[in-house]
């Protein structure tokens, strides 16, 4: 069974070539070890809001120009370096000089602030150096396909030495970061396994490879970074959060998402299980046998959220992977064979962690989401690309709403959904739902109130806020919200017309 509602023909969007990015892992001797500087991203920044993370951006024409003005920059990666630079003027205020960094002088970088294209008739001035003898490419990661764009970053790497020769950073003129700090990538990493602070993805990754490395050359930077230089890895993992891998498989899915998200959720070196793995070719079987096997612990089940297409597996394909109990709703079961059956506050002992089970109906019967410190395991509840339908007969938008009220009472730490990137602050998207819900609904009540009556025109009213929604979709879910005030006796279904309730 599909979201998707039978006629409604729902395009899909081409991806792209991945756009290039860059990210500076800076490194220091601190007084206690190797510290690495990461910045927190601003609440409005519309990628990672609220999480720790390298400085970097996208390559821009600006860094391209640099490259063909600046011989300087000859080299590999000439782009990305150019590109790296100045984000560090922006957002730090500093830039690669020697085998340290430099602070830009105060007007020079308020103009790059005001202007990122002011950076190379400066850097042609001569207003700073511009010198890339001892950056270092750690590695080159594409970001996952949670949508239709997607980024090839490099992360890029400068060790600035001792400590006491690093320049203060002043956060002041720009407005990306709102807070830096040094820290051992260990002492980074115990808190996020404490989820404490959020950190992107990629970074995790990157700083536990650091942290290896660090461990096997005397805790030499300059040793490590040559040795991870030198075998450039790639991305293995994609940690949402500590005890949360994400696998994305895919799927025949609501457009603009193409994947559904099977997540690895449980002990990292323990029991865990697969949510969601909605294989049906070979080809994302093996790679979710690779995350499994790459995993510490032991697979004890495979759970379904819900009993739509696009989060059910070819079973036999399933089965020959991995042959552990299947676990879901009782409406599930009725879709696929259930071992064991789920229930509402039911707690799952997964290693040393313990998630809850929640039965969130309103988007499908049944449907389940896990809950722990970790965040909220969300299935298709809320999106983190596009949008949830509610579909009219099987779905209840009253229902829907108020589980929505119910998960944001929980103020989950984070959000991992069945579709798109890991939601970094969850109550504002949920509010955002919520908000969205309840005033989609009460336009659909006004249209029938002011004599509207007839199905597609109720829906251009109730929709008249919104020209690019798509008209198939935007008739079903006026049908979903008519069928649920139908439901609250606030209107009456009249053949082919609605009406107010007498």
């Amino acid at each position: 069974m599909s979201e998707v509602p039978e006629g409604v023909d729902v395009a899909s969007q081409a991806r792209g070539a991945p756009r290039p990015t860059a990210t500076m892992t800076l490194t220091r001797d601190g007084p206690d070890g190797v510290e690495v500087l990461l910045g927190l991203r601003a609440k409005t920044m519309r990628a990672f809001p609220n999480y720790w993370a390298f400085p970097g951006g996208g390559v821009s024409s600006v860094d391209r120009a640099a490259v063909e003005a600046i011989p300087a920059l000859a080299g590999p990666e000439a782009a990305s370096i150019a590109c790296i630079m100045r984000e560090m003027s922006e957002e730090l205020g500093l830039l690669p000089s020697g085998a340290g960094v430099v602070a830009l002088e105060p007007t020079a970088r308020l103009a790059i602030v005001e202007d990122k294209k002011q950076w190379l008739p400066l850097a042609l001035e001569g207003a700073f150096p511009v010198e890339r003898t001892h950056i270092q490419t750690l590695s080159h990661r594409i970001t996952p396909p949670f949508g239709p764009v997607q980024f090839d970053n490099a992360f890029l790497h400068l060790h600035l030495g001792d400590w006491t020769n690093v320049p203060e950073i002043d956060l002041e003129p720009q407005t990306e970061f709102t807070e830096v700090m040094w820290a051992k990538p260990v002492d980074i990493l115990g808190r996020w396994k404490a989820h404490e602070i959020k950190v992107a993805p990629p970074v995790v990754t990157l700083l536990m490879e650091i942290e290896r490395t660090l461990e096997r050359c005397g805790r030499n930077m300059n040793t490590a970074a040559s040795d991870i230089a030198e075998r450039l890895p790639g991305r293995r993992s994609i940690l949402f959060a500590h005890g949360v891998e994400v696998v994305p498989i895919k799927t025949a899915t609501l457009p603009p998402a193409d994947h559904t998200n099977c997540y690895l959720v449980g002990d990292p070196d323990g029991d865990f299980i697969l949510v969601d793995p909605a294989v049906r070719m070979r080809e994302d079987m093996e790679a979710l046998a690779t995350a499994v096997d790459r995993h510490r612990g032991d697979l004890v089940a495979v759970l379904f959220t819900h009993s739509h297409s696009d989060h059910l597996a070819d079973m036999s394909l399933l089965k020959e992977a991995f042959d552990v109990p299947v676990w879901g709703s009782e409406y599930t079961a009725r879709s696929v064979p259930c071992q064991r059956i789920l229930t509402d506050g039911e707690l799952l002992r997964l290693g040393e962690q313990t998630w809850t089970v929640l039965i969130t109906p309103g988007h499908h019967p049944g449907h389940v989401c896990l809950f722990s410190d970790a965040g909220l395991v969300a299935g298709d509840m809320v999106a983190g690309i596009g949008t949830i339908l509610i579909p009219p007969h099987t779905g209840d938008m009253n229902e829907y709403i108020d589980q929505l009220e119910r998960l944001k009472a929980l103020k989950p730490h984070l959000v991992f959904p069945s579709h798109g990137p890991v939601i970094a602050i969850p109550n504002r998207l949920i509010e955002h739902y919520i908000k969205h819900r309840k005033a989609r609904h009460d336009r659909v009540l006004d249209a029938v109130r002011e004599g509207v009556s007839r199905l597609q025109d109720i829906a251009a009213h109730a929709y008249a806020d919104t020209p690019d929604a798509h008209p198939g979709l935007a008739v079903d879910q006026t049908l979903s919200h008519l069928l649920a005030h139908q439901k609250a006796g606030n209107v009456k279904q009249y053949e082919a017309e609605w009406r107010m309730e007498e």
